[in-house]
């Protein structure tokens, strides 16, 4: 951890609502002009998609389950030591996941290669001079037999719907977006469920601050949901871990927060569509006195 260069990690399983909490940041560090050096989770998986469906095969075949969430299939030791240099020296290494055509044509322009959609762009010094590492993605504050990610992190924000609301938002956008069949959806939640178990969920009791969408409508059966809950029909509850750690004043954020109540003594309760007000309001005081600190 640093007070000179701060980490901070969003994590979040995938289509949990990270995106929000990104967006969050965009905001507050454009408002405050911040310079950030932005990593993504996806760029420290171990195999591009064509290696990664070969291993999967592979896995298969041995009785076994390779899945991105676990550590057979992601380098968490080149994450920590990106945590960990940018801590000493506001340094370090990252490179791209290439998700679509449109990302593909930038990063061929900028870089002069010919990459595709699903292979990484090469390693590159991160820019000189920025105020903060933020890291999105599925590891931010991961542990693992040989590896310790958490130790290295400033901030910890935790994205995690109901595993219910999750299942229903990843079977909507895989079988939408990418085409994929709600069985074989459904497969890959099984598939992965060891590894979610032993490496997303427990770094949830590691974050400052977590995210929790609840919906108010039935998700039983996720399997069988027509439409995902939208958030005026979801509640969001914000757990902090140490309210007086981040200097958190609940009096004035139930004030800013219409129709907001504390649940427990370090827990608050907001509409689903104030999410994202709701983390600018908490977030950005938080991160001004990250940047007080660096001056001292």
């Amino acid at each position: 951890m640093s007070k000179k260069h701060p980490v901070v990690a969003v994590t979040g399983s995938s289509g949990a609502g990270t995106t929000t909490v990104k967006r969050a940041f965009e905001h507050i560090f454009h408002r405050d002009s911040i310079s950030a050096a932005v990593i993504e989770g996806d760029s420290f998986h171990r195999y591009d998609r064509v290696a990664m469906k070969a291993e999967m095969t592979k896995a298969a075949e041995r009785g076994e389950s390779l899945s991105h969430f676990g550590p057979a299939a992601n380098r968490f030791d080149l994450l920590e030591e990106l945590f960990h240099n940018y801590g000493e020296s506001g340094g370090g290494k990252k490179r791209y996941y290439i998700h679509s055509d449109d990302e593909a044509a930038e990063h061929n322009a900028r870089l002069g290669t010919s990459l595709k959609p699903g292979q990484f762009t090469p390693w590159e010094d991160i820019p000189e001079k920025t105020d903060l590492l933020f890291y999105e993605g599925l590891h931010g504050l991961v542990m693992a037999d040989d590896s310790n990610v958490a130790q290295h992190v400033d901030l910890g924000v935790g994205v995690v719907p109901i595993v219910n609301l999750e299942w229903i938002q990843k079977i909507h956008r895989d079988n939408l977006e990418r085409g994929y069949s709600a069985e074989a959806i459904v497969d890959t939640i099984m598939r992965r469920m060891p590894d979610y178990i032993r490496y997303i969920t427990p770094q949830f009791s590691l974050t400052d601050i977590n995210f929790q969408r609840v919906p108010t409508v039935d998700t039983s059966n996720p399997f069988i949901a027509r439409d995902i809950p939208t958030p005026d029909e979801s509640f969001v509850i914000i757990r902090f871990k140490d309210p007086e750690k981040l200097q958190i004043d609940f009096p004035y954020l139930l004030s800013m927060i219409h129709e907001s109540f504390m649940s427990r003594r370090n827990s608050m309760v907001v509409p689903g569509g104030k999410m994202g007000m709701a983390m600018e309001i908490i977030l950005q005081p938080i991160i001004e006195r990250m940047m007080e600190a660096r001056k001292v």
